[in-house]
Formats: structure tokens, sequence, C-alpha cells
């Protein structure tokens, strides 16, 4: 029997310049080490921003404090650095490296995940975001490596894809941004072979463009 595999977390700097590398298009994000310095980076992101621990220690930061979400101002990012930073200690008994500042995007929650299936290799998932993906369990699921055909029909295989393209008078979504960022994590599975999982989550979504906001890059060691 073979020993089980090492598996950590990238940190945020570390996964979001990956998907730079892959020309994934990512919610500008400033990284600071002290309270002062993320009120200063709110400040220049513009409001509202969200807050998030620096660390590949913790893999679940909501659960424990260490995301803050809808900042509006300096004082409140300064006070939310302080406070992700207790919790982050207090909870999970780390010191993270930092606190990633967030500027908050508007648009239509997806996601976008990749998994390392022992038999098929690398697995790409398209889901709608919030009570769709949770409570419907609506996503789709292709093998990479993925081409434009194949993301277009993982779009249309949603339930949910008809508020992608416009329903109840909505604008329809940029669908070419989304089958970008697909094409692009198809890629990292085939190209990156240490990386097991990856969730995009949320990558919100408008007329003009796909963002990634959280990512989750889990590699072997």
């Amino acid at each position: 029997m073979q020993p089980k595999t090492k598996q950590s977390q990238m940190d945020a700097g570390r996964a979001f310049s990956l998907l730079k590398k892959y020309r994934i298009p990512s919610s500008e994000f400033i990284i600071a080490k002290k309270a002062e310095a993320a009120a200063k980076a709110a400040e220049k992101l513009g409001f509202p921003v969200a807050l998030k621990v620096v660390s590949e220690k913790i893999l679940h930061k909501s659960d424990i404090g260490c995301v803050k979400t809808g900042i509006s101002s300096a004082g409140q990012a300064a006070k939310a650095f302080d406070e992700i930073m207790k919790n982050a200690k207090t909870k999970a008994k780390v010191r993270p490296e930092g606190i990633l500042i967030q500027k908050m995007e508007s648009g239509t929650e997806i996601i976008i995940g990749l998994k390392k299936d022992p038999q098929f290799g690398p697995v790409v998932l398209l889901g709608l975001g919030g009570i769709f993906v949770e409570v419907m369990k609506d996503v789709s699921l292709r093998i990479a490596p993925l081409e434009k055909t194949g993301c277009l029909e993982m779009i249309e295989e949603l339930k949910g894809s008809a508020i992608l393209k416009g329903a109840r008078g909505k604008k329809p979504v940029n669908i070419d941004s989304i089958v970008n960022i697909l094409m692009a994590v198809s890629s990292i599975g085939m190209k990156n072979k240490n990386i097991a999982e990856m969730d995009l989550n949320p990558v919100i979504v408008n007329e003009s463009s796909a963002k990634v906001v959280d990512a989750r890059i889990i590699v072997e060691k």
C-alpha cells in the first residue's frame, strides 16, 4: 500500500500569482502586514473592500472569523485587520503572513474548480454560486483538456444558465470571459501535476468581465 501524499494549501499571494501567470483575471488586491498599511491599502483600492487572512495553514478562513467583507472606511479596515490577526492567533494558533485587502466586485457569483481524479486526471467544474451549488448541486463537469466547445456545453448544462444569459431583464454576462477562465484552469491542471485541487469561489461575472475573488489551491508535496 502506497503512503498518502502530503498536501498543503498555497497562501493567497502565491495562488493569485499562479492565476496571473495563466492570465486569469482577479479582483485587485494588496497584502498588508500592519493595520495602518491595511487602512491605506483600502483607501487606495476604493471601498467597499474585503479583508482575508494570508496563511497556508488556515483552510477555512470564514469559519474562524478570518474574513471580513463590506468594509467601507479606513477605520473599519484597520479594526478588521486587528480582529483577523487576533482570530488567527487565538483560534487557529497561527501567526499569519499578512492580511489581503481586496476590492469587492459586483455581478453574478459562479464557481470554477479543478480536482485531480486518480483515474481520469484533472477534472474541471463549473457551477452557479450561492444556493444553486449549495442546495441544488447545479454543476457541470468535464475532463481536461478543454476546448471552447466543451466550455460552452458546460455553461448550457447548468440548470440556472438562463441567469447568465440575462433572465428577468438583467443584462447577459460576458460568456467569453467564463470560457477563458475554464480553459485556463484546464491548462493549469494539465501542466501542474502537483495541484490536487483548485477552488475559485466566488468568481464574479458581469456584462463586461469575470474576476476571481477568492482562490483556494491545494498542492501535493
